[in-house]
């Protein structure tokens, strides 16, 4: 197999037929689509090949073992887009999201979550609820990846997502906009039903395990802590950031009734 087909010259990357198709719904920047040979067609494969034809994107056929290498994930499903380096946004980028809606914003704030999974799933619940945009820091955390892409389902390509180098002055430019910060924390001193998640809000999201850094827990507003009634003691980070934005969406709505 010529050397082109070396993951080290691939670069980034775009895998799993519903992600490479919304990639490209979107306007990401394709340089070439790679193909299993053999791949069973459907409407998603259909669409893909369409518009690649119609940009001029070339379409490459590889053996399945050689596509099995080459891919960062998996589960790319026969389908991989070589795509352009992946595009982060700025803080005003993600207020000015909710501007345009005329919404009150609502941001989650990844506090070292470090796996690709639990980011991909967090993206994929901050579009599907309509909130305005992610950040995550530099260091210690996941960041835009073949596997997080993949686990968003392709959200990736609609959530503006801003990576900082300091959490902590990300919070207090969101707060001098205006907006109240609650951390989730199994010791708060409410529950996310108590909260009032209906005005500008940030969630501010910890890991599995560790929760928020105290420097970070220090600038929130308020903490807050879903209640587990069972004998668990946690829930994985991306089912905890489901249900608090899912409440903020809740009492949105009920304000509108």
């Amino acid at each position: 197999m010529p050397s082109r087909y070396a993951r080290s010259k691939l670069g980034p990357t775009v895998e799993g037929r519903r992600a490479v198709l919304e990639a490209m719904r979107a306007g990401r920047e394709v340089e070439r689509i790679l193909l299993a040979e053999g791949i069973e067609t459907g409407p998603q494969i259909d669409e893909t090949i369409d518009r690649c034809r119609k940009a001029s994107i070339p379409i490459e056929r590889v053996p399945r073992d050689h596509l099995d290498r080459l891919a960062h994930t998996r589960h790319h499903q026969g389908v991989v887009a070589v795509v352009s380096d992946a595009r982060y946004s700025t803080l005003e980028d993600i207020l000015a999201v909710a501007a345009s809606r005329k919404e009150p914003p609502l941001v989650a704030v990844l506090d070292g979550i470090e796996d690709p999974q639990n980011l991909g799933a967090i993206v994929r619940t901050v579009e599907c609820a309509g909130a305005h945009g992610v950040v995550i820091p530099e260091r210690r955390a996941a960041s835009v990846s073949p596997g997080s892409i993949r686990a968003a389902a392709g959200a990736t390509e609609h959530v503006k997502i801003a990576r900082v180098t300091n959490l902590v002055r990300s919070i207090e430019y969101f707060k001098q906009a205006g907006l109240w910060v609650y951390g989730l924390a199994g010791d708060g001193d409410r529950t996310h039903w108590d909260a009032d998640l209906a005005r500008p809000t940030v969630l501010v999201i910890g890991a599995e395990g560790a929760g928020i850094s105290r420097l970070v827990r220090e600038k929130c507003d308020v903490l807050v802590r879903l209640p587990l009634l069972g004998k668990v003691e946690s829930l994985n980070a991306s089912v905890a950031a489901a249900i608090a934005l899912y409440e903020a969406v809740r009492q949105r709505r009920a304000g509108l009734a």
